[in-house]
């Protein structure tokens, strides 16, 4: 969740200059991860600032030059679409990257499944195994940032962090096996994905935003229903039921 998060403010000077040059915000965000990785990595290596430090002053630093540029008398009307996102106003050239780079993604899902489950679950003992923790972190870093490429245009830099961690922490509520919960956790998106555009037709409200809300409200209600029924069975084996 801070890695999404982090991310995701970390981009927002290459959305801006995307913006104010005409490239696709793609590139630009792409540009912009990278430049922040770059920053942080150099952070995290002056005497006495722990990693953690770095990071946030990476971070805040990045946020604040991408409102400065954004403020600039040059700037695109409706470049506010940077922070909350324009989910309507993707273009088939934005759609065509964003499919590329999801593919990419989920091959690689597929291909380093084993390895991320390991050290998820048992970080001490994959080392004896011949798998390197910190290459997967980095692994998982470099496809986090990949995947902030692609919903950052629909939901924004500022609301990208719900539709990453929201569907996954629902589905975490109820799932109790990694299939299930990755099955799961798309069906939440896909379902609250739909619902917020419901919501954001008929209440008049900004598409990106209400798909926000959809997935913050279907985390609460799968989490009430999981206490619910956790609730149920404490009270069925208790000796006094």
């Amino acid at each position: 969740s801070f890695g999404a998060e982090s991310l995701s403010h970390a981009l927002l000077p290459g959305l801006v200059i995307a913006a104010l040059t005409g490239i696709p915000l793609l590139v630009g965000a792409g540009i912009g991860i990278a430049l922040a990785a770059a920053a942080i990595a150099l952070a995290a290596r002056v005497p006495m600032i722990e990693r953690d430090t770095a990071v946030a002053v990476v971070v805040t630093s990045l946020f604040g030059l991408g409102a400065l540029l954004a403020l600039s008398p040059e700037t695109p009307a409706g470049l506010q679409a940077l922070l909350f996102g324009d989910v309507l106003g993707v273009s088939d050239g934005d759609l065509a990257l964003a499919a590329g780079l999801a593919v990419g993604v989920l091959v690689a899902l597929l291909l380093l499944h084993g390895r991320f489950l390991t050290v998820g679950f048992d970080r001490s003992a994959a080392g004896s195994m011949g798998i390197s923790g910190s290459l997967v972190d980095l692994a998982v870093l470099f496809l986090l940032a990949m995947v902030i490429l692609v919903a950052v245009q629909g939901l924004g830099n500022l609301l990208v962090v719900a539709i990453l961690v929201a569907p996954a922490a629902a589905a975490r509520r109820v799932a109790t096996r990694m299939p299930a919960m990755l099955g799961l956790s798309i069906a939440v998106a896909v379902l609250a994905g739909l619902g917020g555009l419901y919501l954001s037709y008929y209440a008049d409200t900004a598409a990106g935003a209400s798909i926000a809300l959809s997935l913050i409200g279907a985390y609460v209600l799968i989490a009430l229903v999981a206490a619910t029924a956790s609730r149920i069975r404490t009270l069925r084996r208790s000796p006094a039921a």
